[in-house]
């Protein structure tokens, strides 16, 4: 793959998001916050160097003057000023100054060790903040039924197959969008590329095989850019991530949950929420589900069913007695 998306970047940069994308396999959502995340970055090293006017807005910094001799003299002390700026200009949060401190020593890691173009790695010794563990948003069974009866429209089966692969197989985003008719077998089963390129199959259960069925009677079949694409957009092409966030949007909003930090993830949320709690599928199966490589994230669901049961203790009239 080749991100010329990021022409506008220095080539430093754009060398270094080619071996992330290409050599370790990271996804297109993943390299665009890796570009982001250095182009504030060294925006912000511009600015607060004053090598350019201070009364230039810093997101409107042009960073084509980033070359190997610029990132040589980058500090430690500097890789902090901007985790501060990050936490007090920008109001990030802990979860993405974290983001931010991993794209950086990625980089410069990258740099010192793979191209042996820097002596010394400003970055080694860059801690990443503290996050605090939040349990993930999910839809309730009924909600989810809701939202499944909502579906309508020119593409509608097209957008309940989507919306059933969501809640029952626990898809991410780009695993959804990603998905080829030659992915799917004579036997219902699902092969799915989820991060890193990693494969895993699922199967695909009774609801989820209705719903296909039902779209692929409608879907069409001539003029499209992609053939082997599952999901096709409006434009005949491959849908987009942009376009199934809308959708997923659209029908969260008819059912009264739009702006409440639903989203395509809040989905893959759900279905694990779902099988765990009300399917009794054990951990490790989960795990497998999910294509988690550590358990440990995995296990962010029994977190939720502890919380639940913390919550029905605590609404128990004789609690406060």
């Amino acid at each position: 793959m080749s991100y010329t998306v990021f022409r506008e970047a220095p080539p430093i940069i754009r060398e270094f998001l080619n071996y992330i994308g290409n050599i370790k396999g990271r996804s297109d959502l993943t390299v665009d916050e890796y570009y982001r995340d250095l182009r504030t970055f060294f925006r912000f090293i511009i600015k607060d160097r004053g090598l350019i006017d201070e009364d230039i807005d810093i997101d409107k910094i042009d960073i084509s003057c980033v070359d190997i001799e610029m990132i040589k003299t980058v500090t430690f002390s500097e890789l902090l000023l901007f985790l501060n700026y990050c936490k007090d200009e920008r109001e990030n949060n802990a979860s993405t100054r974290a983001r931010k401190t991993s794209t950086l020593k990625d980089f410069f890691n990258y740099l010192t060790v793979k191209t042996h173009r820097l002596s010394y790695n400003p970055a080694e010794e860059l801690e990443a903040p503290k996050k605090g563990k939040k349990l993930p948003k999910y839809l309730t069974l009924e909600d989810s039924l809701k939202l499944l009866e909502s579906v309508d429209g020119e593409f509608k089966e097209r957008d309940y197959c989507i919306l059933v692969f969501f809640l029952n197989c626990g898809l991410r985003l780009s695993e959804l969008v990603g998905i080829n008719l030659s992915d799917i077998n004579s036997e219902n089963m699902l092969t799915v590329r989820g991060k890193g390129n990693k494969e895993r199959t699922l199967y695909l259960n009774k609801a989820c095989v209705n719903a296909l069925n039902e779209y692929l009677k409608v879907r069409k079949i001539n003029g499209i850019a992609d053939k082997n694409a599952l999901f096709i957009s409006r434009k005949n092409r491959r849908i987009t991530n942009k376009g199934v966030y809308h959708m997923v949007n659209h029908y969260l909003e008819k059912i009264g949950l739009g702006n409440q930090g639903y989203s395509p993830h809040k989905l893959r949320h759900t279905a694990a929420t779902l099988m765990y709690q009300k399917g009794g599928v054990d951990i490790r199966t989960l795990q497998a589900i999910l294509g988690h490589s550590n358990l440990g994230t995995t296990q962010i669901y029994t977190h939720i069913a502890d919380e639940q049961i913390k919550k029905g203790l605590d609404a128990n009239p004789l609690s406060e007695a």
